[in-house]
């Protein structure tokens, strides 16, 4: 039989998705005996034949034209397409620009701004075509991934966790550090799928997995000027790895 082709692209990002991908090592051997790796620019001197994929999985946000016109040829060569990791899913850190004008950001960093083509936003994948399956993490998960790269071969739905980072707090017997340090902590809203890394240090989360589903970002909000935050401390917390998110975006927004 033929093995499912499986093409892997990178567009605005740091590349630290794909680098998760690679560290499955003995993982990725399996996997490789599976598939046929056909494009994979971190890992192989393939270059796209401009043919079809069975599974496509796409790292970084939208950020230029060039990348708008190559996710629709992506989308169409694609069954399946899969995005990882926040840029892809939510914007990423570069959708702080969203927010400001483009031009003077562009005339502050680069010497030469005529050389630029970018767009006015840091989009997610989600923005321009249809994506089949989402998977988070400020980078993803390693766990996270192989469950999705396996569930992806069988033809089932990937079993990812739903719940919030405090789920994961408790499973390790973490102590609470907003409850008991009064720490700035988004883990009551934030998808789970670190293990509470932060946490586990002594440190509040920074949402680097994105809101869990229907996150109550209000009630944290207020639980957080309660501990001594201010407008703009709270605002800064939701304005990081996972800014463009919906739950985050209006959160911050209502600080400003």
């Amino acid at each position: 039989m033929r093995k499912p082709r499986l093409g892997v692209w990178k567009f605005s990002s740091c590349d630290g998705c794909q680098l998760s991908l690679l560290d499955c090592e003995d993982e990725l051997l399996a996997v490789a005996g599976a598939i046929d790796i056909a494009y994979f620019p971190e890992a192989t001197r393939k270059d796209d034949d401009g043919g079809r994929y069975d599974i496509a999985f796409v790292e970084g946000s939208v950020t230029t034209p060039h990348e708008a016109e190559l996710i629709r040829d992506v989308r169409q060569r694609a069954d399946t397409l899969i995005t990882l990791g926040a840029c892809a899913t939510s914007g990423g850190i570069q959708a702080l620009k969203n927010g400001a004008d483009v031009t003077d950001f562009i005339a502050a960093v680069y010497a030469h701004p005529d050389f630029i083509d970018t767009l006015d936003t840091a989009t997610p994948i989600s923005d321009h075509v249809k994506v089949d399956f989402e998977l988070r993490g400020c980078p993803i998960s390693k766990p996270h991934l192989i469950e999705l790269v396996a569930a992806t071969l069988a033809g089932r739905a990937p079993q990812t966790p739903a719940h919030s980072v405090c789920y994961e707090c408790k499973l390790a017997g973490h102590v609470c550090v907003m409850v008991a340090e009064g720490k700035p902590c988004l883990g009551p809203v934030t998808h789970a799928g670190c293990g509470a890394l932060c946490p586990g240090y002594a440190r509040g989360c920074y949402g680097c997995f994105g809101p869990k589903e229907t996150p109550n970002t209000a009630a944290l909000a207020a639980r957080l000027a309660g501990n001594g935050a201010d407008k703009r401390q709270i605002h800064r917390l939701f304005s990081t790895f996972n800014t463009n998110a919906p739950e985050f975006r209006e959160e911050a927004k209502a600080h400003e």
